[in-house]
């Protein structure tokens, strides 16, 4: 006969063993999905081929064996503007690398990130970073259905025109290919006209002279041909970083478990993120290199005569960006996103949106 005492023992273990049945469950409840589709950046350039590739296709699997990926880049998709994260949105792709100022139209909470000169050195850039992520992420959620995985700099985007200039103030009169609307307003704060076209069309139109300058990193410019066609180099930031965002879509992100999100943020930013910062300092420096007739890594430097930075522009440049570009953009977002603005990077910066 079996004991009062020992019902009750049976009992519990019992009840012990469904509660660890159903932690197991609630644990594998959520798991890595069987395959994702991922768009990375621009893959001409050492992002996507030393960093974003290697990692979706090695680095990924090794903590994921279980998910196939699918990688593409943002030439093959071949989706304009902020396209590429409209359809993130919707679940076409599940995760996208793509260049901030590309999809403000449609989130211009994001502009807020890289405004034109705002900073000068990788270092302000990274704390700029650091501060805004946070809004970022209520952003993509909000505008995106997505999640913020990671921020990373292109080289600073810098100033290449066909005829010489000294300052800024030679800008005036002059059309210039900008990156971006906070960019067009830059230059029309300085006097310049800014000018929208494609990438690809921005070599052959300034050895045309329908343009007088365009904005890009220093070694995308290198790499694209834009110092076989431009004389001087005036290497502040008025371009920003062209911080590349990298999201996931909302109902992919919440198929991980906790542990798997950690797990998927943290070889990111070890295997994509903390390299290529530091590699886009790098590049930076050795874009002007290959660029203006010295030691170049990577391939036959180009003649361009590299024109000092003159403490004066730095000033204007502050000037122009708290007169004209900020104010367009405060016109733009809620007054809860300036002020999140003002309490992250406005700190960092020392910048008061209104």
């Amino acid at each position: 006969m079996i004991k009062k005492n020992e019902i009750l023992s049976l009992g519990k273990k019992s009840l012990l063993l469904s509660f660890g049945v159903c932690l197991f469950a609630a644990s594998t409840l959520n798991a890595a999905p069987e395959k994702l589709r991922v768009v990375g950046s621009w893959s001409s350039l050492s992002l996507y081929k030393e960093y974003e590739k290697p990692y979706w296709k090695k680095g990924f699997k090794k903590e994921f064996p279980k998910t196939k990926v699918r990688l593409s880049s943002l030439g093959q998709v071949k989706l304009k503007g902020a396209a590429v994260y409209r359809q993130l949105s919707k679940g076409v792709f599940d995760v996208v690398s793509t260049v901030g100022g590309y999809v403000i139209s449609d989130s211009q909470t994001l502009a807020g990130l890289d405004f034109p000169a705002i900073a000068n050195d990788i270092q302000t850039a990274k704390k700029v970073v650091d501060a805004y992520s946070p809004i970022l992420d209520e952003a993509l959620e909000k505008d995106f259905n997505s999640k913020l995985i990671s921020v990373v700099p292109y080289p600073s985007q810098v100033l290449f025109c066909k005829e010489k200039i000294s300052s800024l103030a030679d800008l005036k009169g002059k059309k210039v290919r900008a990156s971006g609307w906070t960019v067009a307003e830059f230059l029309d704060g300085v006097g310049a006209t800014g000018i929208t076209m494609s990438y690809s069309e921005v070599p052959q139109s300034l050895q045309r002279g329908v343009i007088d300058c365009a904005v890009t990193g220093s070694l995308s410019g290198y790499s694209s041909g834009w110092g076989e066609v431009s004389e001087y180099l005036y290497p502040l930031p008025i371009g920003g970083w062209a911080f590349v965002i990298t999201a996931m879509n909302l109902d992919t992100w919440n198929s991980f478990s906790k542990d798997e999100q950690k797990k998927l943020v943290s070889s990111v930013n070890t295997q994509i993120v903390s390299p290529a910062w530091e590699k886009s300092n790098y590049e930076t420096n050795e874009g002007e290199k290959c660029l203006t007739n010295r030691d170049c890594s990577y391939g036959k430097a180009n003649t361009m005569k590299l024109v000092e930075v003159k403490e004066a522009d730095k000033e204007l440049s502050r000037k122009v960006l708290i007169e004209n570009v900020i104010p367009k953009w405060v016109e733009k977002v809620p007054a809860d996103v300036v002020e999140k603005w003002n309490n992250t990077v406005g700190k960092v910066v020392d910048i008061t949106a209104k």
